[in-house]
Parts: C-alpha cells; sequence; structure tokens
C-alpha cells in the first residue's frame, strides 16, 4: 500500500510539472491559403504556453489568435480568462489577430501585455497599436466594446521578470523597427521564441545565444533559404534553418523549431528546409499549425494535429512501407492499412517513423491476378499511437506531392 501511494505521489508531482507548448500560427509576413500550404498551415505567428500551475502565455497575436480565442470561449464558458501575452514587434502579421480574438471582448476576463517602447509611436506603444487596429474606418468595432481588463508592460532588451514561479528574459534581435525574443523558463522546461531575426550583428547574435543557451526548444526564424538570405533577401529581417542549426549546436539546444515560413513557400519546400536541417541537427522540427510540444523531467514530447481530411473508409489490408524510424534508422515493412482517403492513410506497424519524417506507402492491387497493378504513395507522418493497435503502433500519414521522386528521404 505504501509502495502505490509513492507511486500516486510520484505521479502526481510529474503532472505538476509539465509545460505544454501549442502552435496556433507558423507562417511569417502575410497569411495564405493556397492549396500547396495546407499541410503547415497559412495562419501567422501565435502561439500558447500553459506552465505547469496552469498560467497561460500568448506568444504575438498574428491570425492564429482567431483560433486560440475561439477554443478557450468553447473550454471556459463563461468562467474568467487570466493571460499573459508576449508581443514580439508591431509588424502586421504579430498583431493581425487582435480584432479577431473573442476573449478580448468578454468583460470577465483579464490580460496582460508586454512589450517594448518604438520609437516611432512613443510611451505606450502596445495600447496605441491595439486601439489604432480598432479605429475608423479601419475595423466597424469600438475600442469600447473590448471590454476585457487589460494591463499594459513597458519592457525592453535585458528585462528580466517572473510570473507565478515562470521566469521571462527579453532581449533585442536584429529586425526591422525592432523585436524583442523571449525566454520562457518554466518547472517544466525552458523555451526561446525567437522569430524575426536577422544574423551577421554581433551584438544581436549574442543577445540570441544567450537567450537560447541549453533551452529545450528553439523556436527560430526560418522563413528563407541560405541562398535567399545571402544574395535577394539579405537585409529583410529574417534567417534560414542552416543560421538555426549553428545556433542550436553553439547554444546546446535540445530541439530546434523552424518557424515563420515565408507565405511563398509551399509545403514541399518547407519539407525540404526540414530534411536538410535534420541532416545536421536530427532533433528538428517544422512548425505546424495545431503541433504542439510537452515538457517535463522526462523530457519532451511532439505530437501533431489529425490532418487527414475527407471521407476515410474503414478498410483492412496490407502495403509495403518503408522510411526512417525514430532513432534514424532506414526500415522496411509489411504494414496494415486501416483506413484510407484521398488525402492519407492510417497504418499499422511495428517501427516507430519519426513524426514529419517522409514513409513511402507501395499497395498492392491483385483484384485480377493476370494483370497486378503498384500504386506508390509519399507521405509524411503526422501521428502516432504507441501500441495503440494491439502490439503494433498507429502511424497517421498525409500523402505528399509525388511529382519530385528523385528527393531523398528524411
Amino acid at each position: 500500500m505504501e509502495r502505490r501511494r509513492e507511486a500516486l505521489r510520484f505521479a502526481s508531482a510529474m503532472i505538476h510539472h509539465v509545460a505544454k507548448l501549442t502552435f496556433w500560427g507558423v507562417r511569417g509576413s502575410t497569411p495564405t491559403l493556397e492549396r500547396d500550404t495546407w499541410r503547415y498551415g497559412g495562419n501567422t505567428p501565435c502561439l500558447e504556453l500553459i506552465a505547469p500551475d496552469g498560467t497561460r502565455f500568448v506568444l504575438d497575436c498574428g491570425t492564429g489568435l482567431r483560433m486560440l480565442g475561439n477554443r478557450w470561449t468553447k473550454a471556459h464558458g463563461g468562467q474568467g480568462i487570466d493571460a499573459h501575452i508576449l508581443v514580439t514587434h508591431y509588424h502586421w502579421d504579430h498583431i493581425q489577430g487582435i480584432p479577431f480574438f473573442n476573449p478580448f471582448f468578454q468583460a470577465q476576463n483579464r490580460f496582460h501585455f508586454y512589450s517594448f517602447q518604438s520609437k516611432y509611436l512613443g510611451p505606450n506603444s502596445l495600447r496605441q497599436v491595439i486601439e489604432a487596429q480598432l479605429a475608423k474606418p479601419y475595423f466597424p468595432v469600438e475600442i469600447s466594446l473590448m471590454t476585457a481588463a487589460r494591463e499594459f508592460h513597458e519592457i525592453t532588451g535585458g528585462d528580466k521578470w517572473e510570473i507565478n514561479g515562470t521566469q521571462i528574459t527579453a532581449r533585442f534581435l536584429n529586425h526591422p523597427q525592432g523585436c524583442l525574443g523571449y525566454r520562457v523558463e518554466t518547472s517544466g522546461g525552458s523555451v526561446v521564441y525567437a522569430t524575426d531575426n536577422e544574423p551577421g550583428v554581433a551584438e544581436y547574435d549574442q543577445n540570441l545565444r544567450q537567450l537560447a543557451q541549453d533551452a529545450d526548444v528553439l523556436i527560430y526564424d526560418s522563413q528563407y533559404s541560405p541562398e535567399q538570405l545571402a544574395s535577394e533577401r539579405k537585409g529583410w529581417g529574417h534567417s534560414s534553418w542552416l543560421e538555426g542549426v549553428k545556433i542550436a549546436r553553439e547554444a546546446k539546444v535540445r530541439n530546434l523549431v523552424l518557424f515563420h515560413h515565408d507565405p511563398d513557400s509551399i509545403d514541399k519546400t518547407v519539407d525540404g528546409f526540414l530534411s536538410a536541417a535534420r541532416q545536421e541537427f536530427p532533433a528538428t522540427w517544422a512548425a505546424t499549425e495545431g503541433m504542439s510540444i510537452t515538457m517535463s523531467e522526462r523530457g519532451i514530447n511532439v505530437e501533431m494535429r489529425e490532418s487527414r481530411g475527407g471521407q476515410r473508409r474503414r478498410l483492412r489490408f496490407t502495403a509495403t512501407v518503408s522510411g526512417q524510424s525514430d532513432d534514424g534508422k532506414p526500415f522496411e515493412e509489411k504494414a496494415t492499412v486501416r483506413d484510407l482517403s484521398l488525402q492519407g492513410a492510417y497504418l499499422c506497424l511495428n517501427n516507430r517513423p519519426k513524426l514529419q519524417s517522409e514513409v513511402r506507402v507501395v499497395i498492392e492491387a491483385t483484384g485480377d491476378p493476370a494483370a497486378s497493378s503498384i500504386l506508390s504513395l509519399r507521405g509524411t507522418v503526422v501521428h502516432f499511437d504507441a501500441g495503440r493497435e494491439k502490439t503494433q503502433n498507429g502511424v497517421g500519414v498525409v500523402f505528399i506531392d509525388d511529382s519530385d521522386p528523385a528527393r531523398p528521404h528524411d
């Protein structure tokens, strides 16, 4: 009995020290709606971080903020919401979700805003930014209807403060008109949010490495390819996957998340950035709407949202699946296909493929023994359930464009 009590106490302690990060918007510059960008998502930057004690943080207020607001409204009903909002800077893609965030228009809620004083706006910069978005003739709803309590805190690079046991550090990054990077340290783990940064200025490069040192998760601006960054996009205030890898290595980061995808980068482009980065730094992920990262004493766990839309048919047949396992080794095995749609499939595998890695699914159709055909499909792994299908793993796959068959596996 005493052993059981000790196990329950240990489990309770573990639960207490879990922090969860969720990505609601991952695109940079402007939202995208194109079909070729849906897999990673088209909303502009917004992240939610729930600290182990339940304190809510929001990182930036791009169009992803609308979805977060709808989720909070549905989950909490009429109960009050108290949250802390860290804004990196005032460019449109990082603030344009503010007028569409339902909890701002509910009187029972309270929000604490943090950002820097812009030399273009002067004191109370963030308050001015919010009020200007709801000013005539830009928006039909007046600021007086934003009834939630709002507190504004003016900070600058080098500031450190604590909120309910969570430590926050801000540093200036290299971006036109200014931008703050944030380090948020919880009892479950540490997150560094460093979007909108261009490398090459010693002061800001040092700021970033100080923020990122030994972080569990580094979310880094990877908008351009290294070639773009060195040529036509130089001076635009953004970075590349290669710079992210360099920082992750130098600062001994545990996980790197490529973020702020260019609006003109289709899913296949981001796939390529991710594949290249993983060759240099295996613990790399590409930010995807709905992706979540949990941090605790047990380590880091990454999960993807369910991405297979459309009608699905329950069935059961075999296919040959090849790809890369979670430990980086190639595999090939016979698998059971449990359901199938035009967008993806649910497979039962013995192996554990890495999330966001590429697999090949080969289905043999043998309705007529004299005229068997083979359907070969490329897919990316978006979901994993350990041991869900009896002794096998449940693996969700989204099929991707196969117009470039020469592209190597992840």
